[in-house]
């Protein structure tokens, strides 16, 4: 039996949006994802989300379609009744070298962060290719394992490891430095084993585990890096009655304590043996109670997307048990702009958020929330962001100036009156319109070719009439599998058609550009 979540990560424990031309919403982007714990992009890639399946391993949505086949099949050793596979980072070189990295706990209770490399095939990884970076590491309990990997932006490899439970740190490992519980590690995975770097603050010190960056954590879930200011922000998830977010500012050498087993947020836990005037342990910058809900922080990310400019540097975070979603931002020494998100976010047209187990980041900086109840995934959108505009600039044809592509109706999947548009095209000629995810400008016929990176076509083609305007209707409220004009996602179009009286004679041409941002 699947143990639901909340019992393995805590019962064992700037401008108005109105501004911008609307609120903030979230839209489904794939389902079907058993447990989703993670999400990111490689560097540079828009085209693919790899999601970590806590049991089963990891799976690529590409082009907006979930993949079957996953990119990383580890069910037959992860464990599927605690907390199995956690988090995924890709090297930031990963383009070249291929390598990315994984934390998870197998089904003998060793946790593992291991280093992958993809094959020939950029879907599939080679399962082949692990390589353990640290000694596995036996669990006194099947929970606050590893929770999270994040490259810092000094190249180094940094993973949250939690106590290791069950309850109250019985061995005070959080505090013990010479133990690799309940700490935040911080590696160089381009150096040789045992891949510690030289200004780590521990190195060289006698029963002290040189891999130690930060201590004094219960379970951070999770930890991720500002990429704007390199700030390390920290959700760690608290025992019973306090949850709390911790800040780590980029110009840190390392070796914070933020205060456990002895405190829990900014309030003492009286455990024997414990005191809270400790002057080494830092206080978080932000900690709730376990009242209307809540239970059990999930950690997030600073916003420092495009598309949604009037929340850049807010930091996303929520409570798994009650749902809530907020934001606040932190300037180093202030909390504020505290806000509740939830109402804004938690249905996506119509279907409800909850139980969320993680944020994601692609490669582009937009946000995404994972929802373990209906194994889910969501893209944090406008509510308002939908539209086309034209690109790439069209050729002349027989007919005249060249072809233009527009749109009658709106992108808009709910209100379903979205039709593609050809004029100045040559009459009485066969005409077909196709899409793609990439805008591109390269000669092609008597033209050029706007769209790349994989195209679908728009059938049936179609006939321009005597004044050559060729229209063809989409239903947007049928969409599924590769190529799916879904919410939240942008496509490019293009309309190709035959022209034999041409000037460069090869018998077809092509229209301008038409780029179109769909939305609920």
């Amino acid at each position: 039996m699947i143990r639901p979540l909340a019992i393995l990560l805590c019962a064992s424990l700037v401008s108005p949006a109105s501004a911008q031309g609307g609120g903030i919403t979230t839209v489904r982007i794939a389902s079907g994802i058993l447990q989703p714990t993670s999400l990111c992009s490689p560097p540079g890639d828009t085209q693919r989300l790899f999601v970590t399946s806590k049991g089963t391993g990891v799976r690529i949505i590409k082009d907006g379609a979930l993949l079957q086949t996953p990119f990383l099949n580890l069910s037959s050793i992860l464990t599927t009744n605690n907390e199995g596979l956690s988090s995924l980072a890709f090297h930031p070189n990963y383009a070249s070298n291929g390598k990315f990295y994984i934390t998870f706990l197998d089904v003998n209770g060793f946790s593992h962060l291991m280093q992958y490399e993809v094959s020939s095939d950029p879907d599939l990884a080679d399962p082949n290719s692990g390589i353990d970076l640290l000694t596995p590491h036996l669990q006194p309990s099947p929970v606050h394992n590893w929770n999270c990997v994040a490259f810092g932006p000094d190249g180094m490899l940094y993973a949250g490891f939690g106590d290791g439970g069950p309850a109250n740190d019985p061995n005070n490992e959080a505090q013990n430095l010479n133990s690799l519980l309940g700490k935040i590690l911080r590696i160089d995975i381009d150096a040789p084993a045992p891949y510690i770097p030289s200004d780590n603050p521990f190195v060289g010190l006698p029963n002290h585990r040189e891999e130690i960056w930060a201590y004094g954590l219960r379970e951070p879930w999770r930890i991720s890096f500002d990429p704007l200011s390199g700030d390390l922000w920290i959700g760690d998830v608290g025992q019973g009655l306090w949850e709390e977010i911790d800040f780590q500012p980029a110009s840190s050498t390392g070796g914070e304590n933020y205060g456990w087993h002895c405190k829990q947020g900014t309030h003492c836990t009286s455990i024997p043996g414990c005191g809270c005037n400790d002057p080494t342990a830092i206080d978080p910058i932000y900690d709730y109670g376990h009242v209307e809900g809540n239970c059990c922080v999930i950690g997030g990310y600073v916003y420092r997307g495009a598309a949604l400019p009037e929340l850049q540097g807010c930091y996303f975070f929520s409570d798994y048990c009650s749902s809530k979603i907020w934001t606040l931002r932190y300037d180093g020494s202030q909390v504020s702009d505290f806000q509740d998100r939830t109402q804004d976010l938690e249905n996506a047209n119509g279907h409800v958020i909850s139980l969320i187990t993680s944020y994601g980041v692609d490669a582009e900086g937009e946000l995404y929330i994972l929802d373990m109840t209906q194994s889910e995934v969501f893209k944090i959108i406008r509510q308002e962001d939908c539209g086309a505009e034209t690109y790439c600039m069209t050729s002349p044809n027989s007919a005249g100036p060249g072809a233009l592509i527009s749109h009658l109706g709106s992108a808009s999947v709910t209100n379903n009156d979205f039709t593609l548009e050809g004029t100045q095209a040559p009459s009485h000629q066969f005409g077909l319109f196709y899409y793609g995810p990439n805008p591109i400008e390269v000669p092609f016929a008597d033209g050029k070719r706007c769209v790349g990176g994989g195209t679908w076509r728009l059938n049936p083609a179609a006939q321009t009439n005597a004044n050559g305007r060729i229209l063809h209707p989409i239903d947007l409220q049928n969409q599924s599998g590769p190529g799916a004009l879904l919410p939240g996602t942008t496509w490019h179009f293009q309309l190709w058609f035959r022209d034999p009286n041409g000037p460069g004679g090869t018998g077809s041409n092509l229209s301008d550009g038409l780029t179109a941002t769909f939305c609920p």
